[in-house]
């Protein structure tokens, strides 16, 4: 078999190597989430040939389901991980300066109440470790509010037993599938090779050493084999699904917890900062998320034995999040129906069945499976924050192996495609005035895109119809859909609506927009009517996964409310605070 070329209209070329002609690589990584991703990054811009194979897509799994906070981990204090956290706040600092389009500080409360398990002067002694282990942050430190203070900031939250609040910097990633696209695209640009929707089927093995990994595409059916010296499970939940009876040895590497978010729209009394508060209930750390003009509240922490895929928010989850919200916010009254959606994404923690799930460490590790599978390394844990340094660690480790000395890791310093820019305001009204669209187009492709927003506009000037909006919510344009699909390893509809123009995350979970963009799709990349329908109705399954329980669903596609008098959807939420107040 041949290789396969594609050039978008920007000139951007893209590279899907078939199997047969690809060669022995020198590292095979199975898992394109943000930690898989990020290996195949960091292992091709040292020089090393790589493969990087996912089952579904670029951030489907763990990484497009957490509370989408680049963070430094300050619970980890309580643990006693000072590595952790140091190594938290260190890859913090890095993500602002290298993805500043993608990651942004934002402000966090933490309100002492006189009920709290964790005293006032318990918190405060943590916020002073958290700034000396981030002393070389670039954003402001920590700050106690009084009473008064922390009611005139936050006018709406239950007074009764608060005694003031903390408020410190932490980071945000909105759209952490943009991240998880972005690294995937570094590693391509650095050569590496990547097969989406490619489920790995087992192993190739020649006395005792691991030679590769068999794999069936998933859309054409067709099954290959890739050859490689050392092979990486990056899985995430899925580690030991990946690695099976025979391989695993019997020994189960992954206990499971799974986190579920609700997404509501702006509601009476909530916040302008993240808050992050101890649960009457039950003493955990619960969140608010101002998320674009939306807020996330969670997450739980609960034991999860099954099918990664099949995670999904339950009752009691629903239940739980929703008293705590009401608890903290009495004026928000938030029932079911105010909830547009909710998903699920399970922690790939280590095994650990003697500790409760909010408790076992967010530490990674690098499991060997020598000398019975020499060549198998299992990666186990992670966090989103720390995915560069875990990739680091583990690039030099396959060098080790490979009896070969390391170059000098690149991504400490190397900016993101999308961050390759001088002076964003200049790039902004640049792009306003040599592409002739209005401010508000140009500020959400800078958001998502950042520096190859330009790209994307070019695909305007040769096909004008692109730059009509197809979603008036997120105000999305066609141009978008023909260049995920034409240079970010885009291959289906759910693909491009939920992990790359993010349209799909929008209040009706992409209803509205899906007939215009399989519209758009067919005509310019030639799909038939019948690919079209299936399309649609892939979309339509997946998408089932977000429908809220204990309530019918608005239509059969997911358990969405309508828009009603009472809500506050059209509410624009006032611009986030400083540490200022």
């Amino acid at each position: 078999m041949t290789q396969v070329q594609g050039k978008s209209a920007s000139g951007h070329t893209l590279n899907s190597e078939a199997p047969e002609a690809a060669g022995t690589f020198d590292l095979i990584v199975i898992g394109a989430g943000i930690n898989g991703a990020g290996i195949a990054r960091d292992a091709a811009a040292r020089g090393l040939h790589v493969a990087l194979v996912e089952k579904e897509d670029i951030g489907s799994g763990t990484s497009s389901w957490s509370g989408r906070l680049i963070h430094g981990g300050l619970r980890y204090l309580e643990q006693g991980d000072i590595a952790l956290v140091r190594e938290s706040l260190r890859e913090r600092e890095r993500l602002f300066r290298l993805a500043p389009h993608l990651v942004k500080p934002v402000p966090l409360m933490i309100p002492f109440y006189r009920h709290n398990r964790r005293s006032r002067w318990t918190i405060r002694a943590g916020m002073l470790a958290y700034d000396v282990l981030s002393f070389d942050k670039t954003t402001a430190s920590h700050k106690v509010l009084s009473r008064d203070e922390t009611l005139k900031r936050f006018p709406d939250i239950n007074a009764d037993g608060l005694d003031g609040c903390a408020i410190f910097m932490d980071g945000q990633v909105v759209w952490s599938e943009r991240l998880c696209v972005e690294v995937a695209l570094a590693a391509h640009a650095d050569g590496a090779s990547i097969f989406t929707h490619a489920k790995v089927d087992g192993f190739r093995e020649e006395g005792g050493q691991v030679t590769g990994v068999l794999y069936t595409d998933q859309i054409t059916g067709k099954r290959h084999a890739l050859s490689g010296k050392i092979v990486i499970n990056a899985a995430g939940p899925w580690v030991d699904a990946v690695l099976g009876t025979e391989t695993s040895d019997g020994k189960r590497y992954i206990g499971g917890a799974k986190g579920s978010h609700l997404v509501v729209d702006p509601f009476p009394g909530a916040p302008d900062d993240v808050v992050y508060y101890e649960s009457r209930a039950d003493g955990r750390l619960v969140l608010i998320i101002p998320w674009g003009e939306r807020f996330l509240i969670g997450t739980t922490d609960k034991k999860f034995e099954d099918d990664p895929d099949t995670a999904r928010a339950d009752d009691a989850e629903v239940d739980y999040l929703l008293g705590e919200v009401n608890s903290l916010v009495p004026t928000a009254r938030l029932t079911r129906d105010d909830i547009l959606y909710t998903y699920s994404g399970v922690r790939p923690l280590p095994y650990v069945p003697e500790k409760s799930e909010w408790k076992v460490p967010r530490s990674h590790l690098i499991h060997d499976h020598a000398p019975r599978h020499a060549g198998l390394l299992s990666i186990i844990g992670g966090k989103l924050t720390t995915y560069r340094s875990l990739a680091e660690e583990t690039v030099d480790e396959v060098y080790k192996r490979l009896g070969r000395k390391a170059p000098r890791c690149t991504t400490t310093r190397t900016l993101f495609p999308g961050a390759r820019v001088g002076d964003w305001n200049a790039f902004r009204q640049g792009l306003v005035r040599s592409h002739d669209v209005g401010n508000e187009t140009v500020d959400r492709l800078v958001s998502l895109y950042g520096a190859r927003a330009e790209q994307i506009l070019d695909l305007g000037r040769v096909h004008p119809d692109l730059l009509k909006v197809l979603d008036p919510e997120t105000r999305a344009i066609g141009a978008e859909l023909l260049f995920t699909f034409r240079a970010e390893f885009c291959r289906t509809l759910t693909d491009a609506l939920i992990r790359r123009i993010m349209v799909g995350l929008n209040a009706t979970c992409g209803r509205d927009a899906l007939e215009t963009a399989a519209d758009i799709l067919a005509r310019h990349e030639g799909w038939s009517p019948d690919r079209r329908a299936a399309e649609i109705a892939d979309y339509q399954r997946y998408i089932q996964r977000f429908e809220v329980p204990g309530r019918a669903p608005a239509g059969a596609v997911a358990r969405l409310p309508e828009p009603n008098a009472t809500n506050l959807t059209n509410r624009p939420r006032p611009a986030a605070k400083s540490l200022a107040h």
